[in-house]
């Protein structure tokens, strides 16, 4: 039984997290004018300056799928992935973040293949 409350308490953590990141993301959306691809940028950097900090870590560590889900977890990622190959040369350094992003889009690009052949994209009606 102490299993499926680990497993709960787990959910929870990366609920509570994600969606954090998710509210603050919305708070910027309805207060500021920025544009929405400002926006992710802004929200990777932070992921990328928090590694750089090693702070990033500590909440992937604490949230687990809530922190590395959202696009700041891919900022943490490429940074990761760079810090890592840069310490076996600066070739590396460059390859490091591809490699380390390398499964989750193309995951992206697979499952948006199937999902375009399998419904027909509407026009949104202004």
């Amino acid at each position: 039984m102490e299993k499926y409350w680990d497993l709960l308490l787990m959910f929870v953590k990366a609920f509570a997290v994600g969606g954090a990141i998710c509210a603050v993301a919305q708070v910027v959306i309805n207060k500021t004018k920025l544009t929405a691809g400002r926006i992710l940028v802004i929200f990777m950097l932070s992921g990328v300056a928090l590694e750089a900090l090693g702070l990033y870590d500590y909440i992937v560590q604490f949230a687990g799928a809530g922190a590395t889900v959202p696009i700041c977890g891919f900022g943490y990622l490429l940074a990761r992935g760079g810090r890592r190959g840069a310490e076996k040369g600066l070739f590396y350094a460059v390859t490091g973040p591809l490699s380390a992003a390398s499964a989750g889009v193309t995951a992206a690009v697979i499952f948006s293949f199937l999902f375009a052949l399998i419904f027909r994209p509407k026009s949104k009606k202004n």
